[in-house]
């Protein structure tokens, strides 16, 4: 099977590995929901040998996942997990430390809602989660590129759009999450990162 390919996860992986390595500190197990291709998953394990990387997605994606993660041969970068927001049991006891790309705008806000409850059963006192894409602020795009993609996603799928900040924090404190930061990102993105409390 051929490894699927995403320039965007090629764009910002490193922009992200800045960040992220400033937040993910200790050694731990990174549970990254929504892997995608693969891409981040490897580059992130290759870069942070002091983590764990545990890539989930659907079902029917992780055999493209799976590919990054052998060609790899990262000892560090674990075989890719199902997990659904949705699924009442996630393939877990708990988790230290959280990374998500580019998945709220894709996601329903039910499963927007899912996932924030699932951080809640899950996480451990203190973890941190890491949170990437683009999202609007008092209602308002941060960009004329950022308004495009919406209207695009959308078109595409009427339940997929653009989240406002201030609703994903409220999710998030309903979570018992804590904002620690929101870093600006290349291409009108952002990183969010929360704590458990």
């Amino acid at each position: 099977m051929n490894k699927s390919f995403s320039q965007a996860c090629e764009n910002n992986k490193e922009p992200i590995l800045q960040v992220i390595k400033t937040i993910f500190l200790e050694s731990t197990t990174v549970w990254e929901i929504g892997s995608g291709t693969g891409q981040h998953a490897c580059h992130f394990a290759h870069h942070l040998p002091h983590l764990n990387w545990q890539p989930t997605d659907r079902k029917e994606n992780l055999k493209g996942i799976d590919c990054w993660v052998e060609e790899s041969g990262l000892s560090n970068l674990k075989p890719s997990l199902a997990l659904n927001v949705l699924d009442k049991k996630w393939p877990c006891q708990s988790i230290d430390a959280l990374f998500t790309a580019n998945t709220l705008h894709i996601m329903s806000w039910h499963e927007v809602a899912c996932f924030f409850s699932g951080l809640n059963a899950y996480l451990t006192k203190n973890a941190q989660v890491c949170i990437y894409g683009p999202f609007k602020y008092k209602g308002q795009y941060t960009s004329e590129s950022n308004k495009q993609f919406d209207h695009w996603l959308k078109t595409r799928d009427p339940n997929s759009r653009i989240r406002d900040f201030e609703e994903i924090e409220k999710l998030a404190t309903t979570a018992n999450l804590k904002l620690k930061n929101d870093f600006s990102m290349p291409a009108n993105n952002r990183l969010l990162v929360f704590q458990k409390d």
